[in-house]
């Protein structure tokens, strides 16, 4: 206990204002996405406390900012629309029955996530390639730099009472344009300057304070947090403190068919907040030259996903963009995530009135900070330099985030490189061929032997005119998986019929326990062969 409150109090001054920013900065995020949901937005903000404040406390990853992510929320929109359509089916008594479906899938996207963690699924963000990473930063940033070109609008009623949006935006015109787009600039310009004048100060947190002060005093006509909430249907940020939802379990019927009705939804969702939250990680851990701790960071955001679901909040994972704010802001450690978390709550229950005077603008400009931050600007300048399946993959999972799905994106992208290492290996595989004094032919193995290079392996034998003996050395190569060893099997078969002698040479014992013609026609040379371990049931990668 005490080493953790050692570790919480490392860093106080830069965490707390760091969190204090990233709290600001969060508001006009989760509320804009809660709209995109249809949920209240105070249902939103309390996801974001909740899974914000379990996630600073256990999470796997000191610097994280968790809340009601856009992309966790998007996938909710269908499943209220459709759990108001089946309350209506089922006569249930109650008008808003797609929020309690929502709080049953959002508990078990929870337990998903715990399941994952438990069974150690973190450690594949690993395989990631740099070129998926950086399509997603780049992606991501285009993402929430289009969300915030969205706020230069008016949300107005929609005139189509059976319509899925039940308000349209109209872009704002005129002066009431650029005096949006120039404070956005002004504070932007005081997030730029101020760290070159002082660091002692967070320059986001300034700027929001000196724009916000400012528009106070001329009494500009300006959007502000408050009026953004309300013109999109919401009563303003005064809430209360989250407590369990007795209405949840008596309204939600606790059946199969509920079950199978929120579990692609829940799935689904573990998935893009898993992949975020680690992808958004490991962007940590590239920026602070530290390593987070991936397992349990999914433990971490599993809990975080059901307490919101019991007391009513939506769900959540790791947000990029409130995380970037909060490094560049020199957050680092856990007390950052829970400053954050408070300051939200602190938000709701008591200064209501006074943060929703804060104008858009001023959150904007931070958040178009942080879009310049985030993008990584040198994918330009490398695009020529590297393999043209990395610029490809590179392209493809930042055009695929924008306009299609997080998972999706990163789930393509890592296949389409995992294709393209398997091509570029498959090439690889070579023989060099000798006969020695005694008329013996060996085939010299260099490269892997796997599923990509079988083909090509096959291809280097000359069963019909090679001598009456054969040996094959894998000294410089190695048999990744079954159809490595499947291939040595058909060639085994070939020199069968053929009338001639095989022998292998420096082959790990599981392959030989794998060979199903060794006791044929197949001599196994055990000397000098190595003891690593083939792909298969019962083995694994790790050398012994």
């Amino acid at each position: 206990m005490m080493n953790f409150i050692k570790k919480l109090t490392s860093n106080p001054k830069n965490d707390f204002f760091a969190g204090v920013t990233v709290s600001l900065a969060m508001i006009p995020e989760v509320v804009a996405f809660a709209f995109v949901a249809n949920i209240d937005p105070l249902v939103a903000l309390s996801g974001a406390f909740i899974v914000g404040l379990i996630t600073a406390i256990f999470g796997g990853r000191p610097g994280l900012i968790s809340g009601a992510a856009g992309a966790v929320a998007v996938i909710f929109v269908d499943l209220i629309k459709e759990g108001h359509v089946r309350g209506l089916e089922f006569d249930i008594p109650v008008e808003n029955m797609g929020y309690y479906y929502l709080l049953g899938a959002v508990i078990l996207m929870g337990l998903i996530q715990i399941f994952a963690g438990v069974l150690k699924l973190g450690r594949f963000v690993r395989l990631i390639p740099h070129s998926v990473m950086m399509g997603f930063v780049n992606g991501l940033a285009i993402v929430i730099f289009m969300a915030q070109v969205k706020m230069f609008s008016h949300k107005i009623p929609n005139p189509d009472p059976s319509a899925v949006e039940r308000y349209l935006s109209i872009y704002m015109q005129g002066a009431e344009l650029y005096m949006m787009i120039g404070l956005v600039l002004f504070t932007m310009a005081i997030i730029h300057f101020l760290p070159k004048l002082t660091t002692k100060i967070p320059a986001a947190l300034t700027a929001i304070l000196i724009t916000t002060f400012g528009v106070i005093l001329l009494d500009l006509d300006v959007t502000t947090v408050g009026s953004y909430i309300r013109e999109g249907g919401g009563d303003g940020l005064s809430g209360e403190f989250p407590t369990p939802n007795k209405e949840f379990w008596q309204f939600l019927p606790f059946n199969l068919d509920t079950f199978t009705f929120i579990l692609p939804y829940a799935f689904l969702a573990a998935s893009v907040g898993l992949i975020e939250s680690l992808m958004t990680m490991n962007l940590v851990d590239e920026l602070t030259d530290t390593r987070g701790r991936g397992n349990r960071e999914c433990v971490a955001q599993g809990f975080g996903n059901i307490a919101s679901g019991l007391l009513g909040g939506t769900g959540g994972c790791g947000m990029i963009g409130q995380t970037v704010i909060n490094i560049n802001a020199k957050g680092r450690g856990r007390l950052s995530g829970i400053v954050m978390a408070v300051t939200l709550l602190s938000f709701i229950l008591f200064a209501d009135t006074y943060i929703e005077q804060v104008p858009i603008a001023a959150l904007i400009g931070v958040m178009f900070m942080m879009v310049i931050e985030t993008f990584a600007w040198s994918s330009f300048r490398i695009l020529k330099k590297i393999p043209m399946s990395d610029a490809f993959v590179l392209i493809a999972v930042s055009a695929i985030t924008v306009f299609f799905d997080l998972a999706i994106a990163v789930f393509i992208g890592v296949i389409i490189s995992a294709l393209a290492f398997s091509w570029e290996n498959a090439k690889r595989i070579r023989a060099r061929k000798n006969v020695d004094e005694n008329g013996v032919k060996t085939y010299e193995i260099f490269g892997p032997l796997f599923f990509g290079s079988t083909t090509g392996f096959t291809e280097k034998f000359d069963v019909a005119n090679d001598p009456e003996e054969v040996v094959i050395d894998f000294k410089d190569s190695r048999i990744a998986d079954m159809s490595g060893i499947e291939a040595i099997n058909k060639l085994s078969e070939r020199y069968k019929i053929a009338g001639k002698k095989l022998h292998l040479k420096h082959l790990s014992k599981d392959c030989i326990k794998l060979l199903a013609t060794a006791d044929d026609i197949v001599d196994v040379n055990v000397l000098e062969d190595p003891k690593y371990k083939v792909v298969a049931d019962g083995f694994n990668y790790d050398d012994q």
